[in-house]
């Protein structure tokens, strides 16, 4: 069976050509963005795989299709990017990668926050510069500090126990309550204005839906505590950007750490360091010293490639065979 991966790097490439051994299937890499524009490349592929940033609207499902594909096999977990409700009228299925390694996403927020607090990505560049002076770098001790998280599901969970190793006070949000890591974790639910008030640090690990879109927003950033530390490895929609740019400013929040932008298609996964960033909004959180971006790379270890490509396959596998689609996405199902 033939399938067309879109928008594809190298990394893709090497993890995909490695599962496949075990499946053998017939795979084209594509560099293009999966769109309503580039959307005839997939004439004649059965299965496509498009990744987070490919638009997958109700124009572009159409023309997929009419073109003669069966089914659409995300590589990732989230699917704000596809209209579900579309591809449900088209009788086109869409699976996707439920769980690919919680610890990627989780741990690298951590080093977001670590990095942020200690400065490490400003000493860094005043070392290479033989600058060896200690002033403004001075961070505080994770240690017995407020963590509020919100979303505590799997990844949520193990950014908790990290969390909790370092001595910190746990503080969750989330529609569903899990008494067993209240029990682990002396964790403590409570409602978000209560957990923005309270921590010392909110860390965002919620699926981007219109309940949570700009769930950080001007009103919940003056909730928070004066100098609070923002880490977002989720969605960049869930923050107002604006808003977070007129925070900073006013220094009332200590520092972001973000590896998601709510603009971030057609930016993020490319090499533009030989144009002008077209992106204001960006361009100006980009010069905060007390801001960290990272472009959507949290998910990017060894483990979470192979899984990511292990899945997929697997979803096309069960798809070529007539099997239970045990991983579709449908249009009333939210993520978790």
């Amino acid at each position: 069976m033939r399938i067309a991966i879109f928008d594809t790097h190298s990394f893709d490439r090497a993890a995909f050509t490695t599962a496949n051994e075990r499946f053998g299937f017939d795979i084209t890499y594509l560099e293009a963005r999966l769109t309503r524009v580039t959307a005839g490349l997939a004439i004649g592929f059965p299965v496509i795989c498009p990744f987070v940033n490919d638009r997958l609207d109700a124009d572009t499902l159409s023309m997929l299709h009419a073109s003669g594909v069966k089914l659409v096999a995300l590589r990732s977990a989230g699917y704000n990017h596809v209209d579900l409700q579309a591809a449900t009228n088209l009788a086109l299925p869409v699976v996707r990668v439920p769980e690919y390694s919680p610890f990627a996403v989780a741990e690298h927020a951590v080093a977001l926050l670590l990095a942020l607090n200690r400065k490490i990505h400003r000493a860094f560049n005043r070392v290479r510069e033989a600058n060896f002076s200690l002033d403004g770098l001075v961070g505080f001790d994770v240690h017995g500090k407020t963590v509020g998280l919100i979303g505590i599901g799997r990844i949520g969970a193990v950014v908790a126990r990290i969390m909790r190793g370092f001595g910190c006070r746990l503080l969750a949000f989330d529609v569903e309550r899990k008494p067993t890591l209240v029990d682990e974790l002396q964790l403590q639910y409570v409602d978000l204005p209560d957990l923005y008030r309270q921590s010392d640090i909110v860390s965002l690990h919620v699926p981007l839906t219109p309940a949570t879109h700009h769930l950080i927003d001007a009103a919940a950033l003056g909730l928070m505590k004066r100098g609070v530390v923002l880490i977002n490895t989720g969605r960049g929609a869930l923050i107002d950007t604006r808003a977070l740019v007129d925070a900073l400013k006013r220094e009332h929040i200590g520092a972001a750490g973000l590896d998601v932008y709510e603009e971030e298609e057609g930016i993020f996964f490319r090499n533009l360091s030989d144009r002008v960033l077209q992106d204001d909004v960006l361009a100006r959180l980009l010069t905060f010293p007390n801001v960290l971006v990272t472009s959507h790379q949290a998910f990017l270890t060894r483990e979470a490639l192979a899984n990511i490509a292990d899945t997929t396959l697997s979803n096309a596998r069960a798809f070529e065979r007539g099997e239970p689609l045990a991983n579709q996405v449908l249009a009333e199902r939210l993520l978790r």
